[in-house]
């Protein structure tokens, strides 16, 4: 059965491997930014893995269909911060952070789960193979959402850590155009000239991770 070009697998995979990289994410954001001081994120209830937390209906339809969507941002407020620039870089980073120890770990547990499965002899079994495909499908999205949430682009998280680095009063103007960053963003995403920017920083950091996969197998063969 096909729905918009994907199968039921397709967006059962879609489903799983998008809500939990933007889970980790936010959880993220929230959890050092409460560490830094600010609990905005904890007293609205949104320090949690609850995936439907982070939701955004728009966004999150998008992203399952599409995988170009957006996540319900973590609520910050700076003024609890002693230094409000240097810790809304550290909140912004943890995002991609997260995103990155979730496609490691992701990386990691293939290998094992393969090597699992085929001296059980169930590789090539439909829910096996869904299951493994899962697997890389998370490591690959946790990948691309880091790289693309690291693009020094009003109101990505790399906005935040570019910005950080800037003059106030640069930094100040540049915070009145971050509303309209998103639009830009998507019109780039359709247009394709997104992909193929973050094409030459993500295809490197793959074989990286592929070379990390390849490691384990030869360690545990």
């Amino acid at each position: 059965m096909i729905f918009s070009g994907l199968s039921i697998s397709d967006l059962l995979q879609n489903f799983i491997v998008l809500f939990t990289a933007i889970t980790f994410h936010e959880y993220a954001h929230g959890w050092v930014a409460n560490k830094l001081g600010d609990p905005t994120a904890k007293n609205m209830g949104r320090l949690t893995l609850n995936p439907i937390a982070h939701l955004d209906p728009i966004g999150a339809l998008l992203m399952i269909f599409c995988r170009f969507g957006w996540a319900k941002p973590v609520p910050v407020n700076p003024y609890y911060f002693k230094d409000p620039k240097k810790d809304m870089a550290l909140v912004a980073f943890a995002g991609p952070i997260a995103n990155v120890i979730v496609a490691f770990l992701a990386c990691t547990i293939y290998p094992l789960l393969w090597t699992l499965f085929y001296r059980i002899g169930i590789v090539g079994n439909v829910v096996a193979d869904f299951v493994l495909e899962l697997f890389i499908s998370c490591a690959s999205l946790n990948i691309c959402f880091a790289i693309f949430n690291l693009i020094p682009f009003p109101p990505l998280d790399g906005s935040k850590i570019l910005f950080s680095v800037l003059p106030n009063h640069i930094y100040n103007k540049l915070l009145q155009y971050e509303r309209y960053g998103m639009i830009v963003l998507i019109l780039l995403s359709l247009s394709g000239i997104l992909s193929r920017i973050l094409g030459y920083v993500i295809n490197p950091i793959m074989s990286v991770f592929n070379a990390w996969i390849s490691l384990i197998f030869n360690l545990i063969w």
